[in-house]
């Protein structure tokens, strides 16, 4: 058995970790408790076999591509960053990212990732046409909208729980160049984000950095940053059409002090960081794509910043009739707390496509903890506001909601557990998460 966690680090619990490379030795290393992993960014314990969890990088090859339509079949293990450097200077880029580009194909579809343009173009598996399937009860099986599709939309946001991915069918976005036109906005408050927000529901992309650590009149003041893919035309003379992404130079060496991260150091950083937006709000930059999407990306291993103990991320979205006080509160009590991480995004989303997505027409707010103290409390406290307002919470982010939470969030879920059912009888695909939030105890 070998130590496991999520990118957050906690839980960390033991499981028979595999890493093959054959789709045949995947059937057979799947047992009572299994599921497969990518390359481990879901936060929690998703990606966990509860007995055996299976590793899927090593399949990481493209089988196919067509330039005339931008369709390509891969494995599910092959990363989006690789995707990106390949075919970016080829005129082609995902449809959909999410905040950091190491994440698995398999992965991206498992948890029907979303990024800065939800509200206007829907998330990953929106784009993916059809899906190759290891059930649990030993079949192999093509699932797509018109083929098998109850397991088809039950695979988009089901978290691993339907089977092994091996192979996916997608599209790419045809893209000029690997350049992003951001205009930044600067809020002095809440109210004044989410309008900005409103007013960007046009823009491709759309994001806001939220100061968690400001009170009073300025509760939310935020950073919202607005993006279209930049033309030719638009680049600077002798610049490339397509950056190259930079190699990680920096990286967090040890597990920092757990006192790094206080009210002093967090108000510190968010007020400099503030200033230096707003500094820049007004006119258009053209920026390359991987600080636009990926910020974090250039830090190899930032989770670390929350020493050994790990963190927490809480992500949650927030149906639009009463948002603006359910994410009032929310921000109010991280302020008071005073031990919120620098990192706190604020976005809007459309409705998801699969039975279990997260997104549905809203606003969705992500929070970083360290964990210490009574920080699973407080947190249940903020969940209970949450599913109040009709809300949930992201299954990918999440390593601590109660099974009551997470039953009254997604209301499609005896759908989700009868297709699941049909396609595993024996219930061999199961995750820690599943035995946390699904499984019969």
């Amino acid at each position: 058995m070998t130590l496991v966690s999520g990118w957050g680090r906690f839980p960390v619990v033991d499981s028979d970790v595999l890493r093959l490379r054959s789709f045949e030795a995947v059937g057979v290393a799947v047992v009572t408790g299994s599921v497969a992993r990518g390359n481990g960014r879901a936060y929690g314990d998703a990606a966990i076999g509860a007995v055996r969890t299976i590793g899927m990088t090593g399949f990481d090859r493209v089988r196919s591509f067509d330039p005339a339509t931008g369709r390509i079949r891969l494995e599910a293990g092959v990363l989006l960053s690789d995707l990106i450097d390949t075919f970016g200077p080829r005129g082609f880029l995902p449809f959909v990212v999410p905040g950091t580009r190491f994440v698995s194909i398999g992965g991206a579809i498992a948890a029907d990732v979303h990024g800065k343009n939800h509200h206007c173009e829907g998330g990953f598996g929106r784009y993916v046409d059809s899906i190759l399937l290891r059930t649990g009860q030993g079949e192999t099986i093509e699932a797509s909208r018109e083929q098998n599709s109850d397991a088809f939309f039950a695979t988009v946001g089901g978290m691993g729980l339907t089977g092994i991915i091996l192979e996916a069918t997608m599209r790419l976005r045809p893209a000029e160049t690997g350049w992003i036109r951001e205009r930044v906005i600067s809020a002095s408050d809440l109210d004044a984000a989410m309008r900005a927000l409103d007013a960007g529901d046009a823009a491709t992309y759309s994001v806001a950095w939220i100061d968690c650590a400001a009170r009073g009149r300025d509760l939310g003041r935020s950073l919202i940053y607005l993006g279209e893919h930049a033309g030719k035309d638009e680049l600077a003379e002798g610049a490339v059409a397509f950056p190259a992404g930079k190699n990680r130079g920096l990286a967090v060496p040890i597990d920092l002090p757990a006192m790094t991260l206080n009210r002093t150091s967090i108000r510190a950083f968010n007020g400099l960081y503030y200033r230096m937006g707003a500094r820049r709000a007004g006119g258009d930059h053209v920026v390359s794509l991987y600080p636009y999407f990926f910020p974090l990306d250039s830090i190899a291993d930032w989770n670390r910043i929350y020493g050994r103990r790990g963190f927490l991320q809480h992500q949650c979205v927030i149906p639009e009739p009463g948002a603006r006080a359910v994410l009032g509160e929310i921000l109010d009590r991280v302020a008071r707390r005073g031990d919120a991480s620098f990192l706190a995004v604020l976005k809007k989303l459309g409705q998801g496509d699969g039975i279990l997505s997260f997104p549905l027409p809203g606003y969705t707010l992500a929070l970083d903890f360290p964990v210490k103290g009574d920080i699973l409390n407080f947190l249940d406290e903020i969940d209970r506001l949450v599913v109040a307002a009709g809300g949930r919470l992201y299954l990918a982010k999440d390593a601590r909601q109660s099974r009551a939470i997470f039953e009254a969030g997604y209301p499609a879920l005896s759908r989700f557990n009868a297709i699941r059912k049909s396609l595993d009888p024996a219930g061999n695909i199961r995750s820690k998460l599943s035995q946390r939030l699904l499984d019969e105890v």
